[in-house]
């Protein structure tokens, strides 16, 4: 919001350029003499030159209360200028891998100790933050899919929430896919006012569990209007998984300090991701290290493009009645003193 002070009528102030001519020519003309006397010698011995003071202050204070009058007639106002946003913003779920293979650590620099869950939760924070006007939920799954956060535009609680999480947060093994996509199309499809309606899954496995499968998910997902953005991450080769707590998702390490290896994962098939992008018109990418997720939800970011309107208005707060209030105060004090202190003979 931008303030400014301004006049409704500022011509009206140039009418305060009559008030010194007014003053001037009253000045010369003089003022009518309250009481005849024969000689000027007598007046002079009663102290005129105090009275010719009294009658300045009192036609000082006539012309300022003109003034201020001529001030309140130009309105006098604060500009209030506004600027709304008004915005069609795009329903979007997240729908985050947390099975244990998101442990491994074939997607970081060589000797940089960060998981796929790491860089793919840090990459989705960026994300988050580029979106204000969407309403953004987040599934999180394992063994059996967990709403981390309902559709919300409180993304700052949304991200906490992401912070929150860590692979062991879901104690059923497995990756459940399809139950996953269903539970994020079944809270899209709750919101009636919705413009636009997207799924994001990251995944860096196959299906192995659960009581719906990836593809009749999808299917579910595109009735509702739905479209399914799809990425397989992790490399194609065979990767170590490494040890963890599963009660904080923290690395174990060595005596040495060097990361301890458990089993050996084979690369996944994302076959059936494609085929999830196809049917709901949406599309699959494949990501093996940060900087390729990065620019993958970068391009998303920008194929789903929130419409925003602005709308700019001004308020104005009037002040003319100070300026009038100031003038009727310095009137009734010029009556008071012309009545009392400074009263004339007649």
């Amino acid at each position: 919001m931008n303030s400014h002070f301004q006049f409704q009528y500022p011509w009206v102030l140039g009418l305060l350029a009559l008030l010194p001519v007014y003053a001037f020519l009253r000045g010369r003309a003089g003022g009518h003499s309250a009481l005849g006397f024969s000689s000027a010698d007598i007046m002079r011995a009663a102290g005129g030159a105090a009275r010719s003071a009294a009658g300045r202050l009192l036609i000082f204070f006539r012309l300022l209360s003109v003034a201020l009058c001529l001030i309140a007639l130009a309105g006098p106002r604060f500009a209030n200028d506004r600027t709304e946003t008004q915005s069609s913003g795009v329903d979007i779920m997240l729908v985050l891998d947390l099975s244990w293979s998101m442990m491994s650590l074939d997607m970081g620099g060589q000797n940089e100790e960060s998981s796929r869950f790491g860089i793919a939760s840090a990459v989705l924070q960026d994300f988050v933050s580029k979106r204000p006007s969407d309403r953004i939920g987040l599934v999180a799954f394992s063994g059996v899919p967990y709403l981390a956060s309902p559709l919300t535009l409180n993304h700052e609680w949304l991200a906490a929430n992401l912070r929150r999480l860590h692979i062991g947060t879901i104690r059923e093994l497995g990756t459940a896919i399809g139950d996953a996509t269903a539970t994020a199309a079944k809270r899209l499809k709750m919101l009636k006012d919705a413009k636009s309606r997207i799924i994001i899954l990251l995944t860096d496995g196959d299906n192995n569990t659960g009581e719906l499968a990836p593809v009749p998910a999808a299917q579910v997902a595109a009735a509702i209007g739905a479209k399914i953005y799809t990425i397989g991450i992790g490399i194609e080769e065979p990767c170590r998984l490494p040890a963890f707590d599963v009660t904080t998702g923290k690395l174990r390490h060595g005596p040495s300090g060097e990361i301890i290896p458990t089993i050996t994962l084979q690369p996944a098939n994302y076959s059936v991701l494609g085929e999830m992008a196809r049917l709901s018109r949406g599309k699959f990418y494949r990501a093996t290290n940060r900087q390729e997720l990065q620019s993958i939800y970068n391009e998303i970011d920008r194929l789903e493009k929130t419409e925003v309107k602005l709308r700019r208005f001004t308020t104005f707060t009037p002040l003319f009645q100070w300026p009038l209030l100031a003038a009727f105060s310095l009137l009734l004090l010029e009556l008071i003193l012309a009545s009392t202190r400074f009263r004339r003979i007649p």
